[in-house]
């Protein structure tokens, strides 16, 4: 375990292995789909993909749930509500929404890498409500002001 490492209690109902990185400095762990048969997404299609995990994260915790780039590449699935965000407080099994973007259709298999699952550290916040806000120089510009180069 590395110094900036945390304990995760994680029970696995699936049959398959943990979720883990695939190299030393990845962000993500791969998390992998738990079935007990195929599921087939026509184009267009989403579902629900349930993993056999469980966890519960340390306070002050979440959990991301993110695409996975050779998925949405090579065959267009992503995750709809990406990032899926999973709080510390939650003790259900954690699911997928999986929605297949291509035309064509794709099938998930049991122990099939469907996403990646990002554990960080996050802050609340405490509102302060006043009248005006500091003048920056972007100001209220978004959504492209600075223009395409």
């Amino acid at each position: 375990m590395k110094e900036n490492d945390i304990t995760v209690k994680v029970v696995n109902k699936s049959g398959n292995e943990l979720p883990q990185y695939s190299t030393p400095d990845s962000a993500g762990m791969d998390l992998r789909a738990s079935l007990s048969e195929p599921v087939t997404l026509a184009p267009m299609q989403r579902a629900l993909i349930p993993t056999g995990i469980y966890i519960a994260l340390p306070q002050g915790y979440e959990c991301q749930i993110r695409p996975r780039s050779g998925l949405a590449l090579k065959h267009g699935v992503t995750v709809l509500n990406s990032p899926g965000t999973i709080d510390a407080d939650y003790r259900g099994e954690i699911g997928v929404i999986l929605v297949n973007l291509s035309d064509k259709p794709f099938v998930v298999n049991n122990g099939e890498r469907i996403c990646q699952m990002v554990v960080a550290r996050y802050d609340r916040v405490a509102w302060q409500q006043v009248e005006t806000l500091d003048e920056t120089e972007r100001g209220a510009g978004g959504f492209g002001h600075t223009g395409v180069e």
